[in-house]
């Protein structure tokens, strides 16, 4: 038994998050979209949050951009699609410098710290840069979306599963650094404006190197970090338990080529290993199950060998015989190769370690989703 359009529904509605993960290119960003479009459907406040900087969203959503503030889907655009949802349809796309801005105003002890933070040369450079900190941002963002209680639903597009490990992984590195015993290290000569004779020349030799100015604008920022110490650190762990808790829940997405499917039953491992609830699996474009029929493959075997034969049968009135009889036979070599495929994509899916009641197939669609109707019809596949 595979997972069920109800079951599907029931997943969107029993949840407040939903994280959307898988590899490149098996049309992750689009299934968050539709996921998130079938939730307003059935009647639901729901925000769809990409983390993975995705433009075409926008535009499948019949909006202009993206940004970090949310942004309606108007009701016009659903109406030019054919659709009217009983809800609402919002979306965003993470914009790393001004959450992180947000994240200092909202930490900081006083304005004075803030300013001094914001103001550091090295601000905008190390929040960009050091210690995964999109991942973690991202995740701070999703949990003050989360907390506001605005939202029914949130669905999050995360990057690439490589890279979402390192978002999962986020607030325990973060949490885990300001803390670290290494950094009180580095900040204690700062602190104290006296060297010891141990440090010394580390500090000698890296002022001739970088420059004094770096380094006390490196200790500068720190030292002020450190001032949103318990702050930040509270809420790095709150954020922890906002993926753990049982509203929350992981879709993993994935095609049934060989390289995707083996990293989304990796990932789906990865889940279990973090207790973190798996919802469903999402086979994307996949060929349909008659590829397999042995009577249709027997036929195109047919095709294949005796289409002159079969030509002559067809031809009423008799027609050019070789030319019936090329297309015929590239159509029995056609669909003895898609037959091929189907047959590798039915292994794969095999191997896959899943429970079948968590799988939804989606079949190979005849043109690209780039807009709210295609959205739709994805929606509509996903809950038969």
């Amino acid at each position: 038994m595979s997972l069920t359009g109800a079951a599907v529904e029931r997943l969107l509605a029993a949840k407040e998050i939903v994280v959307v993960c898988g590899a490149g290119g098996v049309g992750k960003t689009t299934t968050a979209a539709a996921l998130a479009t079938v939730a307003a459907d059935l009647g639901a406040k729901v925000l769809v949050l990409t983390v993975d900087p995705a433009r075409r969203l926008a535009a499948a959503m019949g909006l202009d951009a993206l940004g970090n503030a949310e942004t309606r889907v108007s009701a016009e655009a659903f109406a030019e699609a054919g659709l009217e949802p009983r809800g609402e349809l919002w979306a965003a796309m993470l914009d790393t410098k001004q959450s992180w801005d947000a994240l200092v105003r909202r930490h900081a002890p006083d304005t004075a710290t803030c300013d001094a933070i914001l103001a550091n040369p090295l601000y905008r450079n190390v929040t960009g840069k050091f210690v995964h900190s999109h991942d973690y941002i991202a995740m701070e963002r999703l949990y003050e979306l989360h907390s506001s209680g605005v939202y029914d639903l949130i669905v999050v597009d995360t990057p690439p599963t490589g890279h979402t490990i390192d978002f999962l992984e986020a607030p325990e590195r973060m949490a885990d650094f300001f803390s670290s015993r290494l950094l009180r290290w580095l900040l204690v000569p700062y602190r104290s404006r006296l060297l010891n004779a141990a440090s010394r020349p580390f500090y000698q030799i890296a002022d001739r190197a970088l420059g004094s100015a770096f380094l006390t604008d490196v200790a500068e920022f720190f030292i002020l970090f450190q001032s949103m110490y318990e702050g930040f650190v509270a809420r790095a762990r709150a954020v922890e338990r906002v993926l753990e808790d049982h509203r929350t829940s992981f879709v993993v997405v994935t095609t049934l080529e060989a390289a995707p499917a083996h990293e989304a039953s990796r990932f789906v491992g990865v889940l279990a290993s973090k207790h973190l609830h798996l919802g469903a699996v999402v086979l994307n474009r996949v060929l349909p199950s008659e590829l397999l029929d042995g009577d249709a493959s027997e036929a195109a075997r047919e095709l294949r060998s005796r289409p002159e034969a079969l030509a002559a049968a067809l031809a009423d009135p008799p027609g050019p015989l070789p030319l019936v009889a090329r297309v015929l036979q590239e159509l029995g070599e056609s669909f003895l190769n898609f037959a091929v495929v189907a047959k590798r994509e039915a292994e794969l899916r095999a191997e896959l370690a899943v429970d079948p009641a968590l799988v939804a197939t989606v079949p190979a669609l005849d043109t690209d989703v780039y807009d709210l109707a295609g959205l739709a019809r994805l929606g509509r596949e996903l809950r038969r």
